[in-house]
């Protein structure tokens, strides 16, 4: 019979600054979640998995992201500081995470931040997330107000439909070489690219994904091309997150995307969900599937993640998302492909 696992170092021994067993660790979490997470539990017990047997990563099941629609997904018993709910069209019933502790969540993207790109303080932040800001819950939107708080720079900020102001604020940037990160929604990125076209030096172009119905869905490259014609820059930055994770994922250029130290991607097989691959047993140099997500950071929540989308695992680690399994809702945090 599983002990209780008791969770009074795991959060510190997440974000660990020297480097850890990142499996020994996963399956900690995933014992603690087992016993303390009703929903999983009955999933685990429904795929006719013994706790006991899994001795590896590849043998832990991965819960359905569509059960965040309608259960509450919670590891112990709380009242949540917050409520993150995803995206969409108002057909679609929307994801909620209940988050335990916010500083748990801040310390993931801080931390995940700071990792790829450095301190948010030695950066000017300029957000243009409309369609995100238009909505209550957001956790892209906590996340993006907190690394502006963190900026040191007087132009970092939420800039909305604002896009005169933006183009100003870059062009004082660029004049006075201050490193600038442009973070937006891709419709609204799109949209300020046509109308003020520019040579970016100093300036880091990221895409979060998503149309919100706003324009013709595109492929990620047909989007990144618009964006560097238009910007004069030879790659477009990505990030890869959702509602039900707490961590991101970031790309620097043609959609390859890397994870901090505490998550990491598997791919799983169509055919049998429990049949899965990690980077380090791929036989070859990539395999392709639907994406799996071990976030250890969903430490209240469940750390391990079967998402809808399909992508393409690298033998380093990095990974691709390729587009949407069949059926699936779109989401706003990756972008259709043909």
């Amino acid at each position: 019979m599983i002990e209780p696992v008791k969770n009074t170092d795991l959060e510190k021994r997440i974000f660990a600054a020297s480097p850890y067993d990142f499996s020994a660790l996963a399956l900690e979490i995933f014992h603690f979640q087992y016993v303390h997470n009703a929903v999983y539990r009955k999933y685990c017990s429904a795929m006719q998995v013994d706790p006991e047997q899994v001795i590896s990563i590849e043998k832990i099941p991965f819960l359905p992201i569509s059960l965040f629609k309608t259960h509450d997904i919670v590891s112990t018993e709380f009242e949540p500081e917050a409520i993150f709910e995803s995206s969409g069209t108002t057909a679609q019933i929307p994801s909620r995470h209940l988050v335990k502790d916010l500083n748990l969540y801040r310390k993931s993207f801080t931390n995940c931040f700071e990792h790829f790109y450095g301190p948010a303080a030695q950066k000017c932040i300029l957000a243009l997330l409309p369609a995100y800001l238009e909505r209550k819950n957001s956790s892209l939107v906590l996340m993006a107000d907190a690394l502006i708080q963190q900026s040191k720079q007087p132009q970092s900020g939420f800039y909305l439909y604002d896009h005169e102001k933006l183009h100003r604020s870059i062009l004082h940037n660029e004049l006075l070489k201050i490193p600038t990160l442009l973070i937006g929604v891709t419709y609204a990125l799109l949209d300020f690219a046509e109308q003020f076209p520019m040579q970016l030096r100093h300036t880091i172009v990221m895409e979060t994904g998503g149309m919100k119905g706003r324009r013709e869905e595109m492929t990620r490259q047909e989007v990144h091309h618009i964006l560097q014609q238009q910007l004069g820059l030879s790659l477009i930055h990505s990030e890869y997150g959702m509602t039900e994770l707490l961590s991101q994922a970031y790309s620097k250029g043609d959609g390859i995307f890397h994870t901090a130290p505490w998550m990491q991607v598997l791919i799983r097989a169509l055919d049998d969900p429990l049949y899965m691959t990690a980077a380090d047993k791929l036989p070859d140099d990539h395999i392709n599937g639907a994406i799996n997500i071990i976030d250890l950071a969903n430490l209240y929540s469940c750390s391990f993640i079967a998402t809808d989308d399909m992508g393409k695992l690298n033998k380093n680690g990095s990974f691709e998302v390729l587009g949407r399994a069949d059926n699936s809702d779109v989401r706003g945090c990756s972008l259709m492909v043909l």
